[in-house]
């Protein structure tokens, strides 16, 4: 006599049974993947960023160097003293050329790889391009400042190409730093632009991707000059890639503190000023408050670069 088919078929185990619910429910396997990262962003970061602002608004006694844990504008109405006021344009318009300095480096680079790079040569573009990111960062940096010390290779280089003197005289000059452009403005810059570059190169390079030989064939055949080409077909469509690109080396120009500590004068930047004031001088108020000033100024860039379909180039 036959069993029934119930009968025969095997016990389903705990696995079974879990993926016959999310097969049935993959709204469930959706909370599940979601929940442990949500919450990991709402406790720890949200959070975090929501007891700084809450510190932004205490204020420190002056003779005694004790936190007030009382609600006060007194904090941010120090950022507007002459010496916080320095220091948060310094900041701003080293990001402001660094970005643009990143901008004009990256196109040739981006465009070459975007337009004419095939097969290998587009994997040693990645490889040249990643190439960097993967050392450390502060290895890079303290190479650069022997590279830009007095007794480096650039001083060597000018020495045993005859224009010593020349750059001897260069390196008076103030903006040099007096001696040395492992201690001048000028090193720190080029520092930052060295070790952003590769996060302008990429989101640049994805965008003139995506530039349709079509519409180049299209402007040439109405008789546009190459310059017209550029100005008018090239340039507006990988417009937002280098915004994606700037998103990045704006921000993380912002908020830097090793670089500016490492290579460049003793002027502060706003990371710089946040780690001295929260370190050295206890001051952990007006540092956090130093610390609000870098996300207003992004929260006020990324809705700029969005209306400007950055977003779609990252």
């Amino acid at each position: 006599m036959m069993q029934p088919a119930t009968a025969i078929l095997p016990e389903r185990g705990l696995g079974d049974r879990l993926t016959a619910l999310f097969w049935r429910r993959p709204r469930v396997l959706l909370a599940l993947l979601l929940v442990p990262p949500l919450l990991w962003l709402g406790v720890v970061y949200l959070g975090s960023l929501f007891a700084l602002l809450l510190q932004s608004f205490y204020s420190i006694d002056e003779f005694s160097g004790v936190v007030k844990e009382e609600f006060t504008l007194k904090t941010y109405a120090e950022l507007f003293r002459a010496q916080n006021v320095d220091i948060i344009l310094r900041t701003l318009l080293m990001s402001a050329l660094v970005t643009l300095a990143c901008a004009v480096i990256a196109f040739p680079i981006a465009y070459f790889a975007a337009r004419f790079a095939r097969g290998r040569w587009k994997a040693v573009f990645y490889l040249g391009v990643m190439l960097p990111l993967w050392s450390s960062y502060l290895v890079k940096v303290y190479a650069w400042k022997l590279i830009l010390a007095k007794e480096g290779i650039l001083t060597w280089t000018a020495e045993h190409m005859g224009v010593g003197a020349i750059w001897g005289r260069a390196l008076d000059e103030q903006w040099f730093g007096g001696s040395s452009l492992s201690t001048s403005p000028v090193g720190t810059f080029i520092v930052f632009v060295y070790i952003w570059l590769p996060y302008m190169i990429l989101p640049m390079q994805a965008a003139l991707e995506r530039v349709p030989g079509s519409m180049l064939e299209a402007a040439a055949d109405l008789g546009a000059s190459r310059a017209q080409a550029f100005r008018t077909v090239i340039l507006p469509l990988a417009l937002p890639g280098i915004v994606a690109g700037s998103i990045f080396t704006f921000s993380l120009t912002l908020g830097d503190y090793i670089i500016p500590q490492i290579v460049g004068t003793s002027a502060r930047f706003i990371g710089l000023a946040v780690y001295q004031l929260q370190g050295t001088a206890g001051n952990i108020p007006l540092a956090a408050a130093f610390a609000v000033v870098p996300i207003v100024i992004m929260l006020v860039y990324l809705t700029v670069a969005k209306r400007m379909g950055a977003f779609d180039a990252l």
